[in-house]
């Protein structure tokens, strides 16, 4: 299982957000992938990731305009850090056209 996993809510419309790219960076790329129809990325990056700080970033502006939503974030950057490569990191975002928030999911 890939130590990075994502899901995105539209908290909007109540349902899974689809088709939302996202790049995992840390001192530089890593990987990227789009969401699936549940909005998840099972599978971001390797298995292992040393301890240190790391960005998700997910094209949101992108996702609204293709339903004609006008959005306020046209991209939403979380930064986490990694303190134990052993454990999994899940980085929910929960998403609307003028706001957002996120947790450490399990």
């Amino acid at each position: 299982m890939s130590a990075v996993t994502t899901h995105v809510l539209d908290a909007a419309l109540g349902r899974p957000a689809a088709g939302i790219a996202v790049r995992l960076e840390g001192a530089g790329p890593i990987a990227e992938g789009v969401t699936d129809d549940d909005g998840r990325i099972g599978s971001l990056g390797p298995d292992e990731l040393a301890p240190g700080d790391y960005r998700l970033t997910f094209d949101t502006g992108a996702y609204f305009a293709a339903r004609g939503t006008e959005s306020f974030y046209p991209l939403v950057q979380i930064t986490f850090r990694i303190t134990d490569p052993a454990q999994h990191h899940h980085v929910p975002l929960l998403l609307s056209p003028f706001a957002y928030s996120t947790y450490r999911g399990s």
